[in-house]
């Protein structure tokens, strides 16, 4: 399996297609994390926009009273940015962004940030970028090439068609994201009150979705809670709606 995996990434490497997507995603991330590590280090706070009653916004108004750790995760973004967009560090850059992204990736879940999708994505990005180097980061793991294995794969002739099949799995893979971030929740706050209360006008419990966007804005709540009394105010709506219904 291991040999396969070796095999496809050498495969990868010599197209010239995947190494412009390989430079995208590496200037893409290096953007992100060096604009959200620079926003640290300035002391001030991630997201301005985000009210503080946001679940994500309670996180970021104690992130951001944590004094020089918060300026201390902005340097180790801003860091992380440096060294992928230097070809010789890319790999280092790449390893030490992913338990960053990964972090991200659960936060932004856990609190059904709107923004999900976007993380999803760079994540995705920095998988590929450590599948990129992978013939660099086996050698800290129990499989290795031969030296044969090694001089077959150089003696190969460069090429380089159009990837369409990787291209057509990119998309797909985007549009997947987007549909099934669209489905997993059935309210999320939104990113302001307004936005949260636009959200419950189509949903088969309006009155229900009202309350929660009510306990997260207005009342402050943490998101467990206002999740528990919408459960219990949907139940009890779609049992009126249905009683409703079987009404001559």
């Amino acid at each position: 399996m291991w040999n396969r995996v070796e095999h496809y990434v050498d495969e990868i490497r010599a197209n010239r297609w995947y190494a412009y997507f390989a430079v995208f995603c590496r200037i893409s991330l290096a953007i992100a994390f060096g604009i959200s590590g620079w926003v640290k280090i300035s002391g001030e706070r991630f997201a301005a926009g985000l009210p503080s009653n946001h679940p994500l916004g309670h996180y970021f108004d104690a992130l951001l009273d944590t004094g020089f750790y918060y300026t201390f995760i902005g340097m180790g973004q801003v860091m992380v940015a440096i060294l992928l967009l230097i070809p010789r560090s890319a790999l280092l850059g790449a390893i030490a962004g992913f338990p960053i992204m990964l972090n991200i990736f659960v936060l932004t879940y856990s609190v059904r940030f709107e923004g999900t999708r976007t993380v999803t994505f760079m994540l995705l990005a920095n998988l590929f970028l450590l599948v990129w180097d992978f013939q660099r980061i086996k050698h800290i793991l129990p499989f290795q090439q031969t030296q044969r294995e090694l001089q077959a794969n150089s003696d190969k002739p460069r090429a380089h068609p159009f990837p369409y099949v990787f291209f057509t799995l990119v998309v797909l893979t985007l549009a997947t994201v987007i549909g099934v971030n669209q489905i997993m929740y059935d309210i999320r706050p939104g990113n302001s009150a307004e936005e949260c209360m636009n959200g419950c006008r189509d949903g088969p419990t309006p009155q229900a979705s009202k309350q929660f966007c009510d306990c997260i804005y207005t009342k402050g709540k943490v998101l467990g809670k206002c999740l528990e009394e919408f459960e219990k105010a949907k139940a009890i709506e779609l049992g009126a709606n249905g009683r409703n219904q079987l009404r001559p």
